[in-house]
């Protein structure tokens, strides 16, 4: 769960929403680090819970949000950012390649990562492993 606790901060504090094409950070990466990120905290969510039906849902619940989610937000990305077609032909959608994409080098925002409510997801993340703390004791 921390790895995508970590990576889903760090992203937060590079976007700039409607503002700029985000290509630094770990969007040098990956164009969709906050969607791995939520994917790194489902499985292991997922693996903390050792259960398959909740590693069914969960996929699910993703699959049905996240896809035409993505879908989404590329065709407003083309739309807003020209740049981002040549973006989009070196970055991956999801699973990371393994050197840095152009030479963005935008910094990390701390005041970014507040502005987008990312530390919402520790607290879930702390709520939901408080759930599986009390599931382990009632057993």
């Amino acid at each position: 769960m921390l790895p995508g606790l970590i990576l889903r901060g760090f992203a937060s504090g590079h976007v700039q929403k409607d503002k700029q094409l985000t290509t630094s950070g770990p969007y040098a990466y990956t164009r969709n680090p906050l969607y791995l990120g939520s994917l790194l905290l489902a499985a292991g969510f997922a693996i903390a819970a050792r259960s398959w039906w909740v590693v069914a849902i969960m996929f699910m619940t993703l699959m049905l949000i996240y896809v035409p989610v993505v879908a989404a937000e590329e065709r407003y990305l083309r739309g807003a950012f020209p740049e981002y077609d040549d973006y989009a032909r070196h970055v991956p959608r999801l699973f990371p390649r393994f050197t840095p994409y152009g030479n963005s080098r935008s910094a990390y925002s701390s005041e970014r990562y507040r502005k987008h409510h990312e530390y919402e997801a520790s607290i879930g993340c702390v709520v939901m492993l408080a759930i599986l703390i009390v599931k382990l004791v009632i057993r």
